[in-house]
């Protein structure tokens, strides 16, 4: 038995980490001294990276060792910290507050104000931070608008000895990390800047609604949203198997007959991660008075997640849960297509019509996608922003997109206000606000980007952590671009969003739903997708929604941020307006997903999803996408027909995932 073990450990490991035997020895080692299964290991691999921000994540003998030594780090910190915490405990109720004898705050009454203490040369002193491993904060000859003025010596070093590189001394600017579609050329910039657009932008989601009220849910409006999706998917798996009322039923009622029961995966635990034991059933009021039904899975193979709508094939013969013989597909939204007038038209727009040759690099469309951060930890000085407004400059970009944060809270600058504002004489040091320290520092460089390029369509998307949104919750409206100085080529748009560039669709959002999900999912028997990153877009696609997590993860087990908390902003939803994240008319061609996961472009259910990382990690620089879009080339048949054709944009397009 012990053999058998073993070896099924080594093969997970093989699963999820490619390596050498050395290394696969000690991968089996952390195994067994902490007692997790290899895709917990993977999990913490993978956080490990994001907190240290390396550039390479590949697994040799001395970065594993370093991993094992940082895991065992951490389990005696979290035993130091308990142990702390029963001492203090023991001292009793009347037990002195430690902070008395330094004059601080003895009983809160101070409501968090409290005096700086005088050191011996009669200077201020102020109280050191080792709780996060955020760098400390610049020298305010760091922080001007200037990326040369911002830019550090010398890497600096926080205060657990992890050293952040600077933007100049970064490893590989320019390395092309990840291809789809690699035997497509790249785009050959033009002598010249196009005189016109070649890019025409629509709005497919109607913006005017995401001007709702935030924070003013009432609990009538969202139970009726999440009700109204079951009964929705109801009619769709109906219509779509031309299956009869009767064939539907409820699923805490006790029968012998075999049933469809479609209802909402969630947990019998408000606490603790869903897992197969705990997993229950939630119907509509519709068809089963909103009542919860433990699921019996010994049967089938699928994946799980809270909030998702499946349709479960079963009986409940004894009348406390329902047993399931099978998991029904959700039917797929039609893919994206368009008359072959459309076609022509917009080939015509890019110069493909006037030789008919649709493989010469020139004429595809160039299109760049960032998501932010737009500059570490350390400064303000937005050095990966500067260099990704050069680089598209110099290919004469059609489209730029750049998905929030811009000014992010989670910056720990930005949250703690201690920065000086940048040496500019349209800024006046008394008035100055957010929105004016926002026009400098990421403004101008777009300014002076769309006057360099006249031709240039910029698409900006919100994020739930940006500064410059006073709409806080998700799905969330636009930035005011007129207010924070941005170029007249510059579209606002909400969060999420479809858009269409020429035929294209191609839905964005900012909130980081595949990490989520990362750690929410259950796998019940052999997944379907072995793959990670191509499994869990997938869910994204099947449910027809932005995000179909419910509720949304605990955020203090999101990455940690450099700020004195350390805790993310996760993910505010308005449940009432929630059908404001679904996709409703058709399958969108491309889906960006920015996510703290490892950068991506993967083909999932005929979908190009892009995930481009962000632009600048917390200690080190990023990654952006880069999209070479040939034009779609019509056959004879097609054009005989006359009719709709699809956009088949998965094998037309070239994605570069780049280091900047």
């Amino acid at each position: 038995m012990p053999s058998k073990a073993k070896n099924s450990v080594g093969d997970e490991l093989d699963e999820y980490f490619v390596t050498h035997p050395e290394v696969k020895i000690e991968l089996e080692s952390i195994c067994r001294l902490h007692a997790i299964s290899p895709e917990e290991l993977f999990y913490k691999w993978e956080s490990y990276n994001m907190k240290m921000g390396h550039e390479q994540t590949e697994l040799d003998v001395s970065t594993v060792r370093a991993f094992k030594k940082e895991l065992q780090e951490t389990v005696e910190r979290e035993a130091r910290t308990k142990s702390h915490i029963r001492s203090v405990d023991k001292r009793g109720a009347y037990a002195t507050p430690r902070n008395a004898a330094k004059g601080g705050d003895v009983f809160g009454m101070l409501g968090g104000v409290t005096p700086l203490q005088q050191s011996a040369s009669g200077g201020t002193k102020r109280k050191s931070n080792f709780e996060t491993p955020s760098a400390p904060k610049s020298s305010k000859a760091h922080l001007t608008s200037s990326p040369s003025d911002g830019r550090s010596l010398t890497p600096h070093t926080d205060p657990n000895g992890h050293q952040s590189v600077t933007f100049a001394a970064r490893q590989n600017p320019g390395q092309i990390i990840e291809t789809l579609n690699g035997h497509l050329g790249v785009h050959e910039p033009p002598i010249a800047p196009h005189p016109e657009p070649r890019v025409k932008l629509t709005a497919n989601t109607d913006l005017k609604k995401f001007r709702y009220r935030p924070m003013a849910m009432h609990l009538s409006e969202a139970s009726e949203v999440l009700d109204d999706r079951i009964d929705e998917f109801q009619s769709l798996i109906q219509a779509h198997r031309s299956l009869d009322d009767s064939a539907f039923g409820n699923a805490a009622a006790q029968a012998t007959n075999e049933i469809i029961a479609v209802g909402r995966i969630a947990s019998d635990s408000p606490e603790g991660k869903l897992n197969a034991a705990s997993m229950v059933l939630e119907m509509s009021r519709r068809t089963g008075a909103g009542i919860r039904v433990p699921l019996k899975l010994e049967s089938v193979a699928h994946e799980f997640f809270p909030g998702q709508i499946v349709a479960v094939r079963g009986t409940n013969a004894s009348g406390e849960y329902f047993s399931a013989n099978e998991i029904l597909d959700i039917p797929l939204l039609a893919p994206a297509a368009s008359h072959t007038s459309t076609l022509d038209s917009l080939n015509e727009r890019l110069g493909a019509a006037e030789d008919g040759d649709f493989s010469v690099p020139s004429k595809a469309l160039n299109v760049i996608v960032a998501s932010g951060p737009y500059t570490a930890d350390d400064n303000l000085a937005f050095e990966p922003l500067h260099a990704l407004c050069h680089k598209a400059e110099e290919t004469s970009v059609d489209m730029l997109i750049l998905i929030g944060p811009l000014f992010d809270t989670e910056h720990p600058l930005l949250a703690s206000g201690d920065f000086d504002l940048p040496d500019d004489p349209s800024i006046e040091p008394d008035r100055a606000t957010l929105a004016d320290a926002f026009r400098v520092l990421i403004a101008k460089p777009l300014q002076a980007l769309a006057h360099a390029v006249p031709s240039i369509t910029i698409v900006c998307v919100p994020s739930a952590r940006d500064l410059m949104n006073k709409h806080v919750s998700w799905p969330q409206d636009n930035l005011p671009g007129k207010k924070l100085g941005l170029p007249k080529q510059a579209k606002m748009v909400s969060n999420p969003v479809t858009i269409s560039i020429n035929e294209i669709v191609v839905a964005i959002s900012a909130q980081d739903i595949l990490y989520e999900l990362r750690r929410e999912e259950v796998v019940v028997g052999k997944p379907k997708e072995s793959n990670l990153l191509a499994r869990l877009p997938r869910h994204l696609i099947q449910q027809r929604h932005f995000f179909p997590l419910y509720p949304p993860g605990d955020r203090t087990l999101l990455p940690k941020t450099g700020t004195d908390e350390g805790v993310a902003t996760g993910t505010p939803i308005d449940v009432s307006y929630l059908k404001l994240g679904e996709w409703l008319e058709a399958r969108p061609d491309m889906l960006i997903q920015p996510s703290a996961l490892p950068q991506f472009a993967k083909v999932v259910e005929n979908v190009l999803v892009v995930n481009p990382g962000p632009l600048s990690k917390r200690k080190a620089a990023g990654t952006y996408a880069q999209l070479t879009v040939y034009p779609r080339k019509l056959t004879d048949e097609e054009r005989s027909k006359g009719a709709l054709v699809g956009h088949r944009l998965f094998e037309r397009a070239r994605v570069d995932v780049v280091r900047i």
